[in-house]
């Protein structure tokens, strides 16, 4: 069993084109022995936002604080805390934080696209 507070890991900066004021930590993945799927927390700072992109897997967001927009498949949808969000694979997403205190969220991806390190985007 794994058990971790969502304010004590530390976070590092995506590494990607396309990202202004994102950094991401590994809640659970492969190094703590998750078969299937790996849970990363990501924060964006205000007026930031993860890079414009699309990859082959889906993965599933529940925003924990603050609010932004959601962009996917060419349409802006506001988001805030509480809200969960369903991200098809293939499907070209990005998230963005308003001007207030930014966006936070945690992501569920398949493991084997987030082996231990950070992966860039989300």
């Amino acid at each position: 069993m794994v058990i971790r507070n969502i304010d004590e890991i530390p976070m590092a900066p995506v590494a990607m084109d396309g990202v202004d004021g994102a950094s991401m930590a590994i809640m659970v993945g492969r190094e703590d022995g998750a078969p299937n799927f790996a849970l990363r927390q990501f924060r964006v700072e205000a007026g930031g936002h993860t890079p414009l992109h699309a990859h082959d897997y889906e993965h599933e967001v529940y925003v924990v604080a603050g609010s932004g927009t959601a962009h996917l498949t060419g349409e802006d949808r506001p988001i805030r805390a509480g809200d969960v969000l369903y991200v098809p694979a293939d499907q070209e997403h990005q998230f963005r934080a308003d001007t207030g205190e930014g966006l936070r969220f945690l992501c569920v991806v398949p493991v084997e696209r987030n082996c231990g390190g950070p992966v860039p985007g989300s």
